[in-house]
């Protein structure tokens, strides 16, 4: 494909896109296709010549779009909001094709300092203490884009472990590491996102999940016994993860009662806020970050609700020196002369090659500006507040969490294989998608706001369609 005809079809696509996103609606949110279906429409081996591009975008409607799970769709309503907006798209169309890779000052200035600023203003907007802000005077503290919530909560229990087992060294220099490593126990509830527990099986320490109250929340006094328990058992208590906007029901642990407790026993609090951080920007949620200057790292998905597109999850410290110090790697043939005086995000994460995932940030918030990001995020509760009274009017139905955000999680009064049951004849009508959970013992159906555009109109649609099924299963006309 040479630069004219580049040209040529990126204006196509851009039209083929717009169209997408205009007749989304007319589509079935979800696929029928069953597993191995591609394999048996697409050649076993790639093609010895270049085809033409018609041919390869007819392909794309044909067996691609077959197999799509619309998360744009009006009637999405599973998992959470998936970010993508046209400033955001745009963002990253420059970002590709400028062909960046920035995992050091050098190797692209513009991408390293355009991140810096961006995250401080993301912090500032969402109402973080100074002390996580890079260009607050005397903060040790940055921010940091990362690909997702799972490379957040990985890489800072990486940084916990390096400090705690330094720390444990100072009062046993000759004590082996896989020993030290073999008494350290990490905390988060039984709420908590899978990634925790799958970084604490790869950084090799104990992981103790911890009960909720009746609302799904971690308090203090359960995270107190549980340390004062491993404490006598001679372990070394180190790491706890407080969750604001749980994938299950998104509640919120009791930050002003667990950070008090991780200062105490000198751990590390890190707040997982994926999904409920974003509505931090919004003044009136902020009540919900009480205690959040105990914190020592925070993380929140700009691509979960606030319009961009994924990847970009943003990343907080208090102290970035610390941080870094077990990612630090330096060979020569990545050193360059401003390297004491600039940061080189390389020392921030996993992988030594890093997008320019900023920009779509920057042009998101730019484009919508506070107040347009802010109105996108108070129409989403409006929104959930509006189907949780509807469920509540209908005496069938309970609901299970405490709404704060986007995300109602509710079910049909009577047995867990009824309420299955129901949300199975829902989705594979194929009007609208969603997914369950388990609260207690219970399977509950959750409805979340996921349309970026949503209105009354979705909610009364989804209510209907919801009505419908519960009718027809219950033996109802």
């Amino acid at each position: 494909m040479d630069v004219e005809e580049y040209r040529k079809r990126a204006k196509e696509l851009v039209d083929y896109m717009v169209d997408y996103y205009i007749n989304i609606g007319k589509r079935r949110v979800t696929s029928t296709v069953e597993p191995g279906y591609l394999r048996k429409l697409i050649p076993s081996s790639a093609p010895e010549e270049g085809e033409p591009w018609e041919k390869i975008m007819e392909d794309v409607e044909k067996i691609i779009m077959p197999g799509v799970t619309h998360w744009l769709h009006p009637n999405f309503n599973a998992f959470f909001p998936i970010g993508c907006s046209f400033p955001s798209l745009l963002g990253e169309f420059i970002s590709d094709g400028l062909a960046i890779n920035g995992f050091s000052w050098a190797s692209s200035p513009c991408c390293t300092e355009l991140e810096t600023i961006v995250l401080d203003w993301l912090g500032e907007m969402i109402g973080l203490p100074d002390q996580f802000l890079l260009c607050r005077p005397g903060s040790k503290g940055g921010g940091v884009l990362q690909a997702s919530a799972s490379d957040c909560n990985f890489v800072v229990l990486l940084a916990a472990r390096h400090q705690a087992i330094k720390a444990m060294k100072k009062n046993d220099p000759t004590a082996e590491e896989g020993t030290l490593m073999s008494s350290l126990v990490a905390y988060c509830s039984s709420e908590a996102h899978s990634c925790v527990e799958k970084a604490a099986m790869i950084c090799q320490v104990k992981l103790s999940i911890l009960k909720t109250d009746e609302k799904f929340r971690l308090r203090g006094s359960t995270l107190e016994e549980a340390v004062k328990r491993d404490i006598k058992k001679g372990y070394r208590p180190f790491f706890v993860v407080s969750t604001i906007g749980t994938t299950s029901c998104a509640s919120s642990d009791k930050m002003n009662e667990i950070g008090p407790i991780c200062e105490k026993y000198g751990m590390w609090l890190h707040v997982d806020a994926a999904y409920g951080g974003n509505a931090m920007i919004c003044p009136e949620m902020r009540y919900i970050l009480n205690g959040i200057e105990y914190a020592t790292s925070f993380n929140t998905n700009p691509t979960k609700w606030m319009l961009v597109c994924y990847d970009c999850s943003a990343m907080w410290v208090t102290d970035r020196y610390r941080f870094m110090e077990c990612l630090v790697v330096n060979p020569l043939y990545l050193a360059h002369d401003q390297q004491k005086f600039a940061l080189d995000y390389r020392h921030w994460g996993i992988p030594l090659s890093r997008r320019f995932r900023s920009l779509k940030l920057w042009f998101t918030i730019r484009s919508y500006g506070i107040r347009g990001l802010q109105h996108y995020i108070r129409n989403h509760i409006y929104l959930a507040k509006l189907f949780e009274k509807k469920v509540r009017e209908d005496e069938r139905f309970e609901i299970k969490n405490e709404v704060n955000f986007g995300l109602v999680c509710f079910r049909l009064k009577g047995s867990n294989k009824m309420n299955e049951k129901l949300l199975d004849m829902i989705n594979k009508a194929g009007e609208m998608y969603m997914v369950a959970t388990s609260l207690g013992r219970e399977y509950v159906i959750r409805y979340c706001v996921c349309y970026a555009e949503a209105t009354d109109q979705q909610v009364n649609y989804s209510w209907d369609v919801i009505l419908r099924a519960t009718n027809k299963l219950l033996g109802k006309k």
